[in-house]
Formats: C-alpha cells, structure tokens, sequence
C-alpha cells in the first residue's frame, strides 16, 4: 500500500490561516434543500426523502457510504467489513439503488460486488439526500429502490464574497482511525473557486470476539476484524464564472483508497479514480423554456486487487455521462422539466480471477417530470423512456466469456399526489411502473467470484427487469413534534438475481443470474416528540421499518434483507451544548432461504456530546461519540459475509471518536 501522510496539508493550512483570512462570514448553519427528487428546486415533496447534511452528517459521518446512512428509515448496508459498503433501500441493493454525484452518474464498479468500495467520502460532502422507492424514474431504470446523491460545492452554483472555508480532524479508537480535510472558497460577483482535500488512515477494525488472522502464514487471534485497515485520500479543484442569468464551471476531482478486503486475510484493493466534470445553467430565457441546465462528466476508475502484495486481477471503468434538463413555463397550471441523458461506459477485467467479460454498454433517454400545486396540495407525474445497448466483447486471455450485443428499450411512468387534509396533516401517495435493463454481468458473467465464494453465470437470453410498485404516507407536523407513516409494496414480474444451481465448477458452488417474480412490502415510521421546552429542550425520537420479500417462483424469502428494527434517541440542547443517547434493537432475522445463515438478535446503544464554539474569525464544532456502548457481538443481516462466511467480520465493536471542525 502506499504512505499517506498523517496530516492534510491542506486542513493544517485552513486551520492555522484562521486569524489571518479577510472572512465574509462564518456560516454556523445550513438549511437543507432536498433537490434530488424534485428537479424544480422546490422543498415540498410528495416523495419519501431523507437528507444528511451539517453537524449532522459530521457526526454520523462513517468510513463508506452504506454505513454513514445505515439506520434512515428504509435504509441498511451491504456491509462488506469496514472499507466496502452501499446503501441497501427498501431490500433492493446493487443496480437496483443509483448511487449519483451532483445528480449526475458516479461510475465505478461498487454495484459488481460486495467488496468494491464506493470512492465518495463523506469528509469532502456537504450533503446526502437519499429517495426512497420507484418515483426517482428520472434516474432510470437503475433507480427502481431509490437515489442516493451525494452532493457537494466543487463546481460553485453561486456567487461567493471573500472567502471562506472548513477544516476537520477526527480521530477514533475502534479503528485507530486519524482523518483530517480541508475546503477553501473564495470568490467575487463574477468569480469563484473550490479547493479541497481529505486524506484517511484506518487500523483493523477492534471487535468483540477473538478472531483468526494469517497474514503472514502464521495464524494469529485478535479482538479485530483481519485485514480491515485502509487508506485513503482525495481532493478536488474547481471553478465557476457567473453572470446575471446563469453560471458555468467546472471541476476534477480524484480518489485514492488502498483497503484490506477481510473476507480474504492476505487479499487487498488499490483503486484510483479521476472524474472530471463540467456543468452550466442558462435562466431568464424567452419562448417556451424559462432555464436551461446540462451536465458533463468523464470518469476513469480503475482498482487492482493484491494476493500478499503480488498484483492479480484490475478491474477497470471508464465513461461519460450528459444530462440535459429544461424547465418550461407553466402550461394550465402544469410546470416541469423535460430532460435528455446520453450515457457511454466501457468495462474490463484482466486476470484469472475475472467473472465478467469486456463490455461496452451504451444508453440513451428522454425524461419528463411535471406537477400540479392546487389549493390542497399539489400532484406530480413523470415518465422516462431509454434505449440501451449491452454488448460483451469477450476477454483476449480467457475464452469462457459469450460475445454478443443485446438492444432493450425500458420505459417506465409515476404519479404522485400529497394532499392537505389539515394544517398539521397530510396524505401522500406514489405509484410507479418501472423497467431496468439488465447489466452486462447478469448477461454475460462466467467465472469465480471469490466475495461471493461462487461461480457466478450470467444470462444472455435475460428480459426486462418488470416491477409495479405503490407507497402511502401519512405526515403530521404541530410546532417541533412530528410523525412519519409510510407503507410500501412492490411487486416483480421478472426480479433478477442470481439463484443457486445445485452445480459445481473448480470446486465453488454455481450461481447462476436467472428472472423469477419477486414481492417486496413494508412499513417505515419515525418521529419526534418535545419532552421538555425551556432554555434547554429534550425530544424523544422514535424510529421502526420492515420490509419483507419473498421469491414468489418459489415461495422462499430473498437473501439479505433487514430485519424489523426499532430505535428511539433522547436529544438534549442547550445554548452551544447537546448530546444524544440512543439505541437500535434489530430483530432475529430467521427467514432466510435454504442455504443461508439465520442472525440473531442485538441492541447497539450509542451517545454523542457537542459543543459549539464562537471565535472571532470562526465557528469551532467539537464533537465526541461512542458507539455500541456494550460492546454487543452482533452480526448484519444483509452482508454477504454473513451468509458465506459466518463469524468473518462481525460489526464493529466499542469504539470512541473525537473530532473538530473550524468554519470560517
């Protein structure tokens, strides 16, 4: 792996520039604008959204994606050990969940297997939105579970005055993790620039039982998850020039991370990706379209995998992404955005070790988002078509791969209203019919996939991915206290994944990719209730979801779904000061299909305490958390660990975390 250095130079030089930077303001708070599933800028939805963003995203902050939004309603992770994580929604996870930056296509090869990693790191995020369920069909068909968007400032959409920035360290014990990053913006009416770095070093991962570990060839028993330390780094430039009615920029950014993969002790991944991007919008025009905005970005990722230092199997992505969007003026009340989206990828593989072929995958598609505010409430309606081309292009050093092309042509509609029925309640409802191209591993993969511990066969002759699916809401809102009541059905006539064969080949068992008709239901609350109101406040949040799936080809549950889990936080505040004490009860996850591994059941309690500090030129936010409390062994549910390798890489275990972030 290589040396990273123990401190980012560039969050020392943010804090020790604190008293010497002609300061426009210190920004001691941000209002959270959900954006991503409502192209017109607008805060109300009739969507189910959940947004991170703040002193909360910095206190939630956790080493991968998956993990930092474990716990919203609906939401759990893949959990593939500590480096390796995406989101799980409503039980639909890989391809199923699109994963965007800046609403644009974040390519890398995270949703091919469990143990690559998503190269977006909350230390250099302003803000995560995720959209739960079908309604985001104006991300595809690849967004039929949801979105998460991950957004951040490296291409300035406002004008800045002066400058202003942040610089965050943070150290844990759990991990032994040292973490710091830095953000500078400065600018005028006309100009504006974004620089920014984060670098984060991590220990194997402490646990709550004594675990094997053979590194060296000798077998060894720790309290830590083997080979669960990592490495990362990152950091951007960008800039934008305004004008009266619109703005331009640019930015690239790269990312840097060499992690242990734990499911193998002497196995890890070196990835590197560069993305660069270019964005603009146009308002204020005449004729039809009051604005016009349009996105660009080229990515090349590309991670080698290491058996005991000696480079094997590189798994490389490289593609473009174009997204057009313009807003009309209203039409008999009606206002919306259509939009286009050109998007080109080409994937490869070379060693032994790879399962899916060379590739070439290209989409085109055409996307309408409209809404109706009326005097109760107001209705929305979309639709999406696309056209897709997948095409294997075999592999020049292995001839088990089919080469063939295959052309689909998914569409998918929604509809959605929230009405009124008071000044504290309100009734919202979403109805979708979605359908997804299959992926060019589902099509074409022939070979050992050792994170799943299978032989992993894909599936040329593969249709349309088919689902209709319906959520119903109920919201109530009376000054601080609120409640959230969402029910959710989906139903498949052609779910695919990848079912067991019976067979055999080089001694892993064969998986194969295959459709059969699938039904996912449920049930997400939360709310908040003021328990005491004064200088200081104290609120009780409460938290529930479940969702249940079942292969209804063959009757048996799906593999890796969260269990009904239950949660409650006691919130205290008072003037700079507020703590948190909360716990998370998950169920015994007992339906399982044959072959899997049933869980047990487990608590986690966890606290946080911060401070807000003023200086002259900045605002000082110190925080400290420690998770899991009692130290509990519990084992996830929805990681592929647990099911092909029970007792490999449990959850992690007591930990502390301190941390300070400056804005100035």
């Amino acid at each position: 792996m290589k040396k990273i250095p123990s401190l980012s130079v560039l969050a020392c030089a943010s804090l020790s520039a604190l008293s010497g930077f002609s300061v426009a303001s210190a920004q001691t708070s941000a209002n959270e604008v959900v954006i991503t599933g409502n192209p017109l800028g607008r805060t109300q939805t009739a969507l189910p959204v959940s947004a991170l963003g703040g002193n909360e995203l910095i206190e939630r902050g956790q080493t991968t994606l998956g993990e930092t939004l474990n716990g919203l309603p609906g939401v759990s992770s893949t959990y593939f050990g500590p480096n390796a994580s995406r989101p799980i929604i409503r039980g639909l996870d890989g391809d199923r969940i699109r994963v965007l930056n800046n609403s644009a296509s974040s390519l890398d090869a995270s949703s091919l297997s469990y143990d690559h990693a998503v190269p977006l790191d909350v230390l250099s995020t302003e803000r995560i939105e995720v959209l739960r369920g079908s309604a985001a069909l104006q991300y595809g068909g690849s967004a039929v579970g949801g979105v998460v968007n991950v957004i951040d400032n490296r291409i300035p959409r406002e004008a800045l005055s002066g400058v202003s920035g942040k610089a965050q360290l943070q150290a844990g014990t759990g991990n032994a993790e040292r973490s710091a990053a830095g953000l500078v913006e400065a600018g005028n009416d006309r100009w504006a620039l974004h620089v920014d770095g984060f670098e984060r070093r991590t220990g194997d991962v402490r646990v709550p039982v004594s675990l094997a570990c053979d590194k060296t060839g000798e077998t060894r028993y720790a309290r830590r998850i083997c080979n669960s330390a990592s490495q990362s780094q990152g950091g951007a430039i960008g800039a934008s020039t305004f004008w009266s009615d619109g703005y331009l920029g640019a930015s690239v950014n790269s990312y840097q991370s060499d992690y242990g993969t734990v499911a193998e002790d002497r196995v890890t991944i070196g990835m590197k990706t560069t993305r660069y991007a270019l964005e603009s919008q146009v308002r204020n025009l005449p004729g039809w379209f009051e604005s016009v905005k349009a996105r660009m970005s080229h990515t090349d990722y590309q991670h080698t995998e290491f058996d005991n230092g000696i480079s094997g199997t590189v798994f490389a992505n490289q593609g473009q992404d174009l997204r057009l969007e313009a807003r009309h003026r209203a039409l008999a009340g009606w206002q919306g955005v259509l939009g286009a989206q050109l998007e080109s990828s080409r994937f490869s593989a070379v060693g032994d070790e790879a399962f899916a072929p060379f590739s070439r995958t290209r989409s085109r598609a055409l996307f309408v988002h409209e809404e109706l505010p009326t005097a109760w409430g107001q209705v929305n309606a979309g639709a999406r078509w696309e056209s897709v081309r997948v095409q294997s292009l075999g592999n020049p050093s292995l001839d088990r791969f089919e080469v063939g092309t295959r052309d689909f042509t998914p569409w998918s509609l929604a509809a959605g209203a929230a009405y009124k029925l008071s000044s504290a309640w309100a009734l919202t409802g979403n109805a979708a019919m979605s359908q997804r191209a299959p992926k060019d591993y589902e099509l074409f993969a022939n070979g050992p996939h050792l994170a799943t511990h299978a032989w992993e066969v894909g599936n040329s002759a593969l249709g349309l991915e088919k689902s209709n699916s319906l959520d119903l809401g109920l919201d109530w809102k009376s000054g601080p206290h609120r409640m959230t009541v969402t029910a959710f059905a989906s139903r498949f006539a052609h779910y695919i994944g990848l079912m067991n064969t019976g067979e055999t080949q080089e001694e892993l068992p064969v998986q194969a990719y295959q459709g059969v008709k699938a039904r996912f239901q449920g049930l997400e609350v939360n709310g908040r209730q003021r328990l005491w109101q004064g200088p200081s406040t104290l609120d009780l949040d409460w938290r529930a979801d479940t969702v249940r799936a079942t292969n209804s080809s063959t009757g048996e549950p799906l593999p890796r779904i969260a269990p009904l889990r239950l949660g409650a936080t006691l919130a205290y505040a008072q003037g700079p000061w507020s703590s948190k004490l909360w716990a998370d009860w998950h169920a015994a996850q007992n339906r399982v299909p044959s072959g899997s591994v049933a869980t047990g059941a487990y608590t986690l309690l966890n606290a946080s305490l911060s401070y807000r500090q003023r200086l002259d030129a900045a605002v000082l936010h110190w925080f400290v958390r420690l998770d899991n409390l009692s130290d509990q062994l519990a084992y996830s549910a929805t990681s592929i660990l647990t099911s092909t390798a029970f007792g490999k890489s449990p959850l992690p275990g007591r930990s502390l975390k301190l941390g300070v972030q400056a804005s100035f």
